[in-house]
């Protein structure tokens, strides 16, 4: 059952490297809302951290790479930047917490390293996971930000895409990993301190001349009774 339970959090794990990629791979961060004269127009526009693509109407969607990184809004240039973080960390947590998974050739018989093993995967699928969260909830906090505001024009408003929900789920899905590796971590540590190693005691070489002596002459005064 224990080493099942580490399989299950190298499975979650790589569920959410997937989804990682997959959201931060994906144009649909921002989406068109079709409010106002959108509805009209019926241009669907999505926006993501490395394309834009467009459809009018029925003609096929295009799809552009953006030209330059200066020209980018700070939040599509910070998310950029953490959602590469957050894939990076997400491949190392799984790479790491192979190890502690039962049945591995390393550390086969070393219970501390392999409990190492346990806290730091564990740790890196939380913070992961924090730095997927940030990068999603700001941008989805400037899209409804923007949406209620009464400056912003109607024809630049726009709405949650299927990225950001993405996104959120495999947040959710390394947090249960990092909590799944931090609790196996506890009985681990207790079983392993609840082990010990039987040593002789100790004793001096003095103790044991007294002791000679002690018993040679109790059995000379048995002799002559």
């Amino acid at each position: 059952m224990r080493g099942k339970l580490e399989i299950l959090a190298m499975v979650l794990g790589i569920l959410g490297l997937i989804g990682v990629a997959t959201s931060t791979g994906l144009p649909m961060w921002r989406v068109t809302a079709f409010i106002g004269s959108n509805i009209i127009v019926m241009e669907t526009r999505w926006e993501g951290l490395w394309m834009a693509c467009y459809r009018h109407a029925d003609i096929q969607m295009q799809c552009k790479v953006y030209d330059s990184l200066l020209n980018l809004k700070p939040d599509i240039q910070a998310a950029r930047f953490l959602m590469c973080i957050a894939i990076v960390l997400v491949f190392i947590a799984t790479f790491v917490s192979a190890f502690a998974v039962r049945g591995t050739n390393c550390c086969r018989d070393d219970t501390r390293e392999k409990n190492v093993t346990l806290v730091v995967g564990g740790c890196l699928y939380l913070l992961s996971c924090l730095v997927t969260l940030v990068p999603v909830s700001w941008t989805a906090h400037t899209i409804i930000r923007d949406f209620y505001n009464t400056q912003v024009p109607e024809s630049q408003k726009k709405e949650l895409g299927e990225a950001l929900y993405l996104g959120w789920a495999s947040a959710g899905v390394l947090l249960a990993a990092g909590v799944l590796l931090l609790c196996r971590y506890a009985p681990r540590s207790r079983k392993e301190e609840g082990s010990y190693i039987y040593t002789a005691p100790s004793y001096n070489e003095g103790d044991v001349v007294k002791l000679e002596r002690t018993l040679s002459t109790h059995y000379h005064q048995s002799q002559y009774v």
